[in-house]
């Protein structure tokens, strides 16, 4: 998966729809903050174990691989227009995340 790609292609299918003035980063990630929320929703009433192996039903697993691509959609856009470099800010939030959690080993 090639992020900078996908960031284009999406530019790309927001402009033949002229979406363009509705993709603001304060409407891009209230539009993630939902799609988050079907994701967790598939989830919402199953114990932990059940949640464990929901994807070994094909519906469930074809409804989580869904709401996921929604939520990555949806994610690349908002770093897009926030001129998010992802990568960078991974591997930046990595080394924090580091820092603050060392291992115990």
């Amino acid at each position: 998966m090639n992020v900078s790609e996908l960031q284009a292609e999406l530019r790309h299918f927001a402009a033949e729809r002229d979406w363009q003035p509705f993709h603001t980063p304060k409407n891009l990630s209230t539009a993630l903050m939902v799609e988050a929320a079907e994701l967790a929703e598939i989830f919402q009433w199953m114990t932990p174990e059940q949640s464990a192996c929901a994807h070994e039903d094909p519906a469930v697993k074809q409804r989580i691989g869904e709401e996921v691509a929604d939520v990555l959609l949806y994610l690349l856009q908002l770093a897009d227009h926030s001129r998010v470099d992802i990568a960078q800010a991974v591997k930046d939030k990595l080394g924090v995340n580091a820092a603050k959690y060392p291992a115990k080993r």
